[in-house]
């Protein structure tokens, strides 16, 4: 039965502990010795070591010599290919990783110029469109203009409406000294008919009135006579 994919498999039990190394370690190390092989102390001590070989194997005590001058120094002509056997491969699987660093970095500078270009026409295009918004909308100058044409017209109908209304004035004024001169004589005669009819009856209404004649009564009279005088 194959097994599920969404499933982690079982962590298999082994005898002997594994050990986890990690997978840039040795490149790590091997740069670390190429860059120490490439500097002037890696130098210095191999000369050092090589002098104290010779120096040693010629000049120091023969029960003591481990690498006879007669044989040309085999040991150290051993070592010394031992040793650039070794040095010779690092030092290109260092520069192999420093190769892939700079093919990351490269491609990393690459997609960076490519954003800033992007990002340079992207500003490059809002710059054309803000440049032509900015010339579509009214300026300092032109809203002055604007405004002095405006209050201009606003003087010029002010204007027209005081000569309108000095022009009514005058024509009203016109209408009412006619008036005076064709009606007010016919108003005065009028008010002073009515007038004098006011009186007239004014007078004959306020008089004294006079009451209706009465016929002497004899019987008074003849009591006025026989009294006479007090």
């Amino acid at each position: 039965m194959a097994e599920r994919l969404d499933t982690p498999k079982a962590a298999r039990r082994s005898l002997l502990p594994r050990m986890r190394v990690e997978q840039d370690a040795f490149g790590k190390i091997s740069e670390g010795i190429a860059r120490f092989m490439g500097t002037p102390r890696f130098l210095l001590y191999m000369t050092v070591f090589c002098l104290a070989w010779l120096g040693f194997n010629t000049w120091g005590p023969e029960s003591l010599r481990f690498d006879s001058a007669a044989l040309g120094f085999t040991a150290l002509t051993l070592m010394l290919s031992l040793q650039a056997s070794y040095s010779a491969p690092l030092i290109l699987l260092a520069q192999n990783r420093q190769t892939d660093r700079d093919r990351v970095s490269a491609e990393q500078d690459r997609q960076r110029a490519e954003r800033n270009l992007a990002d340079t026409e992207y500003l490059a295009r809002e710059m054309a469109a803000l440049r032509i918004a900015l010339s579509e909308v009214a300026t300092r100058d032109f809203v002055r203009s604007e405004m002095r044409n405006l209050l201009e017209e606003l003087d010029e109908k002010e204007t027209e409406r005081a000569a309108e209304g000095a022009g009514t004035g005058r024509s009203s004024a016109d209408g009412a000294s006619t008036g005076r001169d064709g009606h007010e004589p016919s108003s005065r005669t009028s008010s002073g008919r009515d007038g004098r009819g006011s009186n007239r009856d004014g007078r004959r209404t306020t008089g004294p009135r006079r009451g209706p004649e009465t016929s002497p009564d004899p019987s008074t009279d003849a009591a006025d006579r026989t009294r006479g005088p007090a």
